[in-house]
């Protein structure tokens, strides 16, 4: 009895033991293959952090060491940049700038999503006279460049007396003038069923209510990629308040920023890369605070059942 139970186990042994190497092999290949994607991505990555690393780097240089070592890491770490680039060759500190920055962003974020919402709902949810052709005009001005339109926008704001103000940043967006957010949201709206907005109703809710609490809560991933998008666009907008400000007082900080850049005579860069670090923070900032928020927003169409 012995025997044969000895002669019938040793077969399950050996037939198991390929399966165990076989295993073994894959998870090798499977941490081979892992770490070598790994790799590349970090060098991809390393290569296009390289330029921001740099740049913080820089701004703890000196002037002259800037140019004499390519290397991010500074030989000899200062807040000259920071220290002297703070003051501005204005009467106002570089503060005073991210504060007229923060005063046209924050206005005109708020209302693009309120307005864009509003607009993104008539259109995914109403039947209206018109309709098809508003939507088509919407979608046309996506087609139509920007500078195309800056100069019946700055006769337009000139009449009404609004230049060397922040109203022609507002009141655009306010007034959902930013096409691609109302697309994007339609989108969105478009594949969130009607089901619980019904339900809604039945109970008496009205139109704005629905909206409010039961759309907007299921909508919000899109909403806070909207906002996301207008705050860098804003952020980084050089154009827009160069054509519509033209006091000192009342820059942002991109037009700050040349101020700092005096093509007649030398100028310390390492005031401008520091200040271009200070610059760079909020978008940063918020980025990786809402990067959640920001990649379902982008990578979903609708709600998750």
């Amino acid at each position: 009895m012995t025997s044969a139970s000895e002669h019938l186990t040793k077969p399950l042994m050996t037939s198991t033991e390929p399966a165990t190497t076989m295993e073994l092999k894959l998870r090798r290949r499977a941490r081979i293959s892992s770490l070598f994607r790994y790799a590349v991505l970090a060098a991809f990555g390393l290569l296009m952090l390289y330029p921001l690393i740099w740049l913080i780097g820089a701004s703890f240089k000196t002037n002259a060491e800037i140019f004499a070592s390519p290397s991010f890491w500074p030989k000899e770490p200062t807040l000259d940049g920071y220290i002297n680039g703070w003051k501005t060759s204005t009467p106002y500190t570089f503060g005073h700038f991210i504060w007229n920055t923060l005063v046209i962003i924050i206005p005109k974020v708020i209302g693009t999503a309120v307005s864009c919402t509003l607009v993104a709902y008539g259109f995914a949810r109403f039947e209206f006279p018109g309709k098809k052709i508003l939507f088509m005009t919407v979608i046309a001005t996506l087609l139509l460049p920007n500078v195309v339109t800056r100069i019946p926008q700055y006769l337009l704001f000139r009449d009404i007396g609004w230049l060397d103000s922040f109203l022609p940043l507002w009141v655009p967006s306010a007034l959902a003038g930013d096409a691609f957010f109302v697309f994007m949201l339609i989108q969105f709206l478009r594949a969130i069923p009607r089901d619980m907005e019904e339900a809604a109703r039945v109970d008496g809710a009205n139109t704005l209510q629905t909206l409010i609490y039961i759309v907007v809560p299921m909508l919000m991933p899109a909403i806070i990629s909207v906002c996301l998008f207008q705050f860098m666009w804003t952020m980084n907008d050089f154009l827009g308040p160069l054509i519509y400000i033209s006091s000192v007082e009342n820059y942002p900080v991109s037009l700050a920023l040349k101020l700092s850049i005096d093509t007649t005579e030398a100028f310390d860069w390492n005031q401008i890369l520091a200040m271009s670090v200070l610059a760079l923070a909020p978008s940063l900032t918020v980025f990786f605070l809402a990067q959640k928020y920001f990649i379902e927003g982008i990578s979903t169409g609708g709600v998750k059942g």
